[in-house]
């Protein structure tokens, strides 16, 4: 379904899917480890009560949440009665969309904190089908309001100023006229929502719960089940031959799979072109940047800026060979830490630098973050069956974000949560200056909250460091980030449209096939053909783990935000008059207008080359840091 303004999306920076059935239960007790940390009083677990005290307000607002779609029911055939009703009609549409939402994070967070907690599970099965009922009893209104015609429904706006707020909404309604179905279209369309989540749904239970793993034994004696948290615990060994060791069993156990992964993702792929042909547009890709307004010259800039600037990626490559000590860089050498380092931070440690990172945002943005980040809005340290992720949920509009990390107190952790506070203060800053409406924003412009804040703590920390080993630390994290960030998920945009493509001509795909692809792009990117480094073809069905597949055109917008985020960063350090204002003007919009056009008029427009230019250089600037220290130490 295209997403219009009147759809809030729920703010998820994780992208999850979850495998959940029809029918739930009544609630049930919460688990003994989830009862712990409601009965905590720990400064570093969060507070659920401020959105419900206790489930049983949850079960209390879903029902409201029900009432209210029933009454909704009314609002059908009477949206052009007049301009009054359809303010009624709107207001009350905008008011179960807040309840909607808060009811969906509250069973999000209540499930993260103990996924073995079987009340966390049924909560969200709960929000599944509310959510979905939401879509069904509202499915009529864009149909409705397009046949008022967009010189009745200016007409009503110019007659009742208490429409004003509406106007965007409206006027984006009216933009996808050719895109919108008639009642019954757009209502079978809703039915489906719940049916066509199933590719996603089988990947995710074969993933995550029925692959059978293999163990191995690593030179030093230790035994390991290679999964998904034990690949990316051990891929980092030193041992070169233990690492091959690890993506040889890894990306092996894939393979064996590779035909019933591509069966899932190639169906994810025919669902999305059959709703773009359902909505008249040309293509997957078209239809997906439609439902932010987004030019298609952003995605092709980024593609082909990423190109374009592939030396610094594998000048990149040399520099990491050079300094792991390597002569025959390969794959499994992409993941050892360029600087080993034991140094760990306190949480206060911790939230004393990214607070004098973030100093250069003012002293009201700093004074607002002090507050929060000590409030009980933030869950901190891993526990058995949390989540094991760092996310921000942002959207309960009456209340305030909730922040989750698994804070280890390495410096990887450290800018892990700087990140997650971008995204929080993000929502704190969108939430004081926007009515509920707009108060949501963009995941287009929602990484480049985060990833600012990311690049404001390199600055701070180099700045502060003592010696160089300190300094090689900072640097050679954030090399690894934007490496990560931009050239890795530019990669999987350039994948991502190409499979669609195929898709979208009526081209077959299977797995094999799309490991093919994945293949060529790997090369490619990793500059195989100019030597740099070895890529055994077995790596190719990398692809298959990646569930951002399953969230279509939805892995270009970390590579645009961190371009974005680095000029931002650079101008706010270099007091470019008016940045400061315009960059925190951008993070209080919302979505009062389009995200692309917000972030371009606050200085940097994603359709041109020059914010990947400038990433490219930043990048170039850090490795000409890290190549000064190593001369300085005669290497």
């Amino acid at each position: 379904m295209t997403t219009t303004a009147l759809k809030r999306p729920m703010l998820a920076l994780l992208a999850i899917s979850l495998a959940l059935s029809c029918t739930f239960p009544a609630s049930a007790a919460p688990s003994e480890a989830t009862a712990q940390v409601q009965a905590g009083h720990s400064a570093n677990s969060w507070d659920l009560s401020d959105l419900y005290q206790t489930p049983a307000g949850f079960d209390s607002d879903a029902s409201k949440l029900e009432a209210q779609l029933q009454q909704f029911a009314g609002c059908k055939g009477q949206l052009g009665a007049s301009p009054a009703r359809l303010k009624s009609c709107l207001d009350l549409y905008s008011e179960v969309h807040k309840r909607l939402d808060r009811l969906k994070m509250y069973a999000s967070l209540y499930f993260y904190q103990d996924t073995g907690d079987k009340l966390g599970n049924q909560l969200n099965q709960h929000a599944d089908l509310l959510d979905n009922q939401f879509s069904q009893a509202t499915a009529f209104v864009q149909p409705e309001i397009l046949a008022l015609g967009a010189k009745r429904v200016h007409a009503m706006l110019a007659r009742d100023k208490g429409l004003g707020p509406y106007r965007l909404q409206l006027d984006t309604i009216l933009r996808n006229a050719p895109h919108t179905l008639d009642a019954a279209g757009e209502q079978l369309v809703s039915q489906f929502g719940l049916a066509t989540g199933s590719a996603s749904a089988i990947y995710q239970t074969l993933s995550s719960s029925e692959m059978p793993w293999s163990t191995i034994k690593l030179s030093d004696g230790t035994e390991a089940t290679i999964d998904l948290t034990a690949y990316e615990q051990y891929r980092e060994v030193s041992n070169r031959a233990d690492r091959k060791l690890v993506l040889d069993t890894y990306w092996g156990k894939w393979k064996q799979f590779e035909h019933t992964f591509g069966e899932t993702l190639y169906g994810k792929l025919k669902t999305d072109a059959a709703y773009a042909k359902v909505r008249h547009y040309p293509d997957s890709q078209t239809a997906a940047l439609d439902a932010d307004h987004l030019p298609p010259a952003v995605y092709q800039t980024l593609i082909a800026q990423t190109n374009a600037n592939l030396p610094t990626l594998h000048r990149y490559f040399r520099l990491r060979a050079r300094m792991l000590g390597i002569k025959d860089m390969a794959y499994y050498d992409l993941y050892p830490p360029l600087v080993n380092s034991t140094r760990t931070f306190t949480l206060a440690e911790s939230k004393q630098m990214m607070l004098a990172a973030v100093a250069p945002l003012g002293a009201d943005y700093v004074k607002t973050l002090s507050a929060a980040v000590n409030a009980r809005w933030m869950d901190v340290y891993p526990s058995p069956h949390k989540l094991p992720a760092a996310l921000t949920l942002g959207d309960a509009y009456d209340v305030h974000p909730y922040v989750l990390l698994n804070y280890t107190g390495n410096y990887a952790s450290v800018t892990t949560m700087t990140h997650e506070w971008g995204h929080a203060m993000h929502s704190v800053l969108s939430n004081k200056a926007q009515p509920a409406m707009y108060a949501p924003y963009s995941i287009f412009i929602a990484e480049i909250a985060s990833t600012t804040n990311e690049a404001l703590l390199l600055e701070h920390q180099l700045t502060v460091a003592r010696d160089d080993d300190e300094r090689l630390l900072y640097l050679g994290e954030a090399l690894d980030e934007l490496r990560g960030v931009f050239f890795r998920q530019a990669m999987f945009a350039e994948f991502e449209a190409a499979i669609h493509a195929k898709v979208d001509q009526g081209v077959a795909l299977t797995g094999a096939q799309i490991s093919a692809i994945y293949l060529d792009l790997l090369k490619r990117y990793h500059g195989v053909a100019q030597g740099v480094m070895t890529i055994d073809p077995l790596y190719s069905v990398e692809w298959a783990y990646l569930p951002h597949f399953y969230e279509n055109f939805y892995v270009f917008k970390y590579a645009t935000s961190i371009a974005a985020a680095q000029e931002f960063a650079q101008r706010i350090l270099a007091n470019t008059p008016g940045a400061r204002e315009a960059y925190l003007k951008m993070l209080s919009s919302g979505s009062s207008a389009d995200p692309y056009a917000l972030v371009k008029a606050a200085g940097v427009d994603l359709a041109t080359p020059q914010p990947y230019q400038a990433l490219a250089a930043r990048m170039n600037s850090i490795m000409d840091q890290i190549e000064a220290i190593e001369s300085r130490r005669g290497k």
